[in-house]
């Protein structure tokens, strides 16, 4: 599976526009954080750290959560959230040093934080790491939101067919006037709109899920 792992897979296909297209690709619930390592960004940070006779291992002991990125399809975890502070969004996760990460130097100092963040390529891995979970936490997010949006205009949608279905029938015995098969049809034509109008922030939520 090829989401969230900054590379370039097939991307859905190209869909006739209408509420169908907004069918969103489905993401397992569980889905564990270790895919993200396959992102290039985070490849290049750990490419720095070997140059730096960093042991890799140690070093995602230390900064890299392990968890799971969805609970329920398509949705972000608890866990997830739970890496970033609710109110100022700020990073949670705090590292937590039992191996040195560098086979040179002082095996004491390689279990400091503070000694071991003086690393240039450190502080990058970190910084690498903490923007993919950002990333993918907003696009989840984002992603949820739409589908709320979607789901709620599609619902609104089926309610104004019926009133449209009513209005005709109305219509064609003398009730009401053709102003009024006019008004559930404008309404009807608006509501198609707004709903195809959510196909590009779809479509782009599911390219930021692909790419860093």
């Amino acid at each position: 599976m090829q989401l969230l792992l900054g590379s370039y897979g097939k991307l859905p296909q190209a869909q006739t526009v209408n509420s169908d297209s907004l069918q969103s690709v489905k993401l397992p619930a569980g889905l564990p954080s270790q895919i993200l390592l396959q992102r290039p960004d985070i490849m290049e940070a750990e490419h720095a750290l070997m140059a730096a006779n960093a042991n890799i291992g140690a070093a995602r002991a230390a900064f890299f959560p392990s968890i799971s990125l969805t609970s329920g399809i398509s949705t972000a975890s608890s866990d997830l959230s739970s890496l970033f502070n609710a109110s100022s969004g700020m990073w949670n996760f705090i590292p937590k040093i039992e191996i040195p990460i560098f086979n040179a130097g002082r095996n004491q100092a390689n279990l400091d934080i503070a000694e071991i963040r003086q690393q240039q390529s450190v502080v990058n891995y970190e910084q690498k790491i903490q923007n993919a979970f950002k990333e993918v936490a907003d696009a989840l997010a984002l992603r949820q939101s739409l589908n709320d949006q979607i789901s709620a205009q599609q619902r609104y949608l089926a309610s104004l067919q019926i009133t449209l279905q009513r209005a005709r029938a109305l219509y064609q015995h003398g009730a009401v006037s053709y102003l009024e098969v006019l008004d559930a049809e404008r309404s009807l034509f608006a509501t198609r709109q707004t709903l195809l109008d959510l196909i590009m922030p779809v479509r782009v939520n599911e390219i930021s899920l692909y790419t860093p």
